[in-house]
């Protein structure tokens, strides 16, 4: 009796335990150690996201050498053209073999001038900030001798004896108060002579000076393609209407400008507390301080040498702005007024102190 009952139990104690083992897993039914916890199963997962992470991070270096790469091969391209084009250009300004001959080598000099500044902008996205400061600095030069090539050019008034003779006795007429007076002007330049940097594109031939207090205003007969020179004014409110080829502006305080499109370079040197509305094709401004700048510009700005500069966009408009904007060559549609390159900050995954945004809340609207 006991051998059938005894082998009963054996056979049902088995059963149990082969039941408790398929419930525990293949591993234990097996007699291997089953995996346990949440914990166990997470290394699989680290290193699946580690594996991630590298293929990510490769990825992204691959993407970042093609982008040098392309951007090495534009920033060429542009070198190469600006090059060829400014030695044209150059080439084009210097002796010429008759006034006819030299008329129309200094009109293809100004339309190839302009090519090679549309040249630039197209180009600044790709440019390194030291590539685009030594364009503009060449543009500047070209654009100084392009004018003193002008100024020799035009006809040389006719000696007369008895007219010196009465502009002798009278004397030249007085300049209004502040106004640069035209014997003001530098002597130009020999022809195809370049003048060092900064110097815009040729002598000042209107403008301000050693003002203080003052309202100064000029119309669009009296800047259309003219350089403009604004220099030691005080507290002064200036109203350009109108389309300066240049225009220079130094040493002022707390002062005023509201300007109108300018073709090409806008300098603004050794100002502070100042409020200055512009629309150019280049703007550079040094040793500047605590001053505002509602701005439209198709290239990059440039700020060296500053503090406390802020900017926003251009609004300022009046009648006779669109002509205006027409025979400056400005694309209205083309603003990069927040698109400031700091020659005192070279770090590119920071912003840079010297320079800001004006809020939307502080900006202004109306300027009547």
């Amino acid at each position: 009796m006991s051998g059938p009952l005894s082998e009963r139990r054996r056979s049902g104690t088995r059963e149990k335990m082969e039941a408790a083992a398929a419930e525990r897993g293949p591993a234990a039914a097996g007699g291997g150690v089953a995996p346990r916890g949440p914990r166990a199963a997470a290394v699989p997962e680290r290193l699946q996201r580690r594996e991630a992470e590298r293929q990510r991070e490769a990825e992204r270096r691959r993407q970042e050498k093609a982008a040098q790469a392309v951007q090495e091969e534009q920033s060429g391209f542009f070198a190469a053209a600006f090059s060829r084009e400014r030695a044209a250009i150059e080439a084009l300004l210097g002796p010429g073999p008759g006034q006819a001959e030299a008329e129309a080598a200094l009109e293809e000099a100004a339309a190839r001038l302009q090519g090679l500044q549309k040249l630039l902008t197209d180009s600044v996205r790709f440019l390194a900030p030291y590539e685009v400061r030594q364009a503009q600095e060449a543009l500047s030069r070209l654009q100084g001798a392009l004018a003193a090539k002008r100024q020799q050019l035009q006809p040389k008034k006719r000696f007369a004896f008895r007219a010196r003779r009465k502009e002798a006795e009278s004397g030249p007429p007085p300049a209004p108060a502040g106004q640069l007076p035209p014997e003001s002007a530098p002597p130009p330049a020999p022809a195809g002579q370049l003048p060092a940097e900064g110097e815009g594109s040729g002598p000042p031939q209107c403008g301000f000076s050693r003002a203080e207090a003052q309202t100064l205003e000029l119309g669009p007969s009296e800047l259309l393609q003219r350089d403009v020179l604004l220099a030691d004014l005080r507290d002064c409110r200036v109203l350009l209407r109108g389309n300066p080829n240049t225009l220079r502006v130094r040493d002022c305080r707390g002062c005023t400008l509201l300007c109108g499109p300018v073709s090409t370079s806008v300098l603004v040197d050794g100002c502070s507390d100042c409020l200055l509305v512009l629309a150019c094709q280049q703007l550079r401004t040094h040793r500047t301080r605590d001053t505002r700048i509602y701005l439209q510009v198709t290239s990059r700005a440039m700020v060296e040498d500053c503090s406390g500069v802020r900017f926003a966009p251009y609004t300022w408009s009046y009648p006779g702005i669109e002509g205006d904007y027409e025979s400056s060559g400005l694309d209205r549609d083309r603003n990069n007024w927040n698109q400031v390159d700091d020659f005192d900050w070279l770090a590119r995954d920071e912003p840079s102190p010297n320079w800001s945004v004006i809020p939307e809340q502080e900006r202004i609207s109306q300027w009547d």
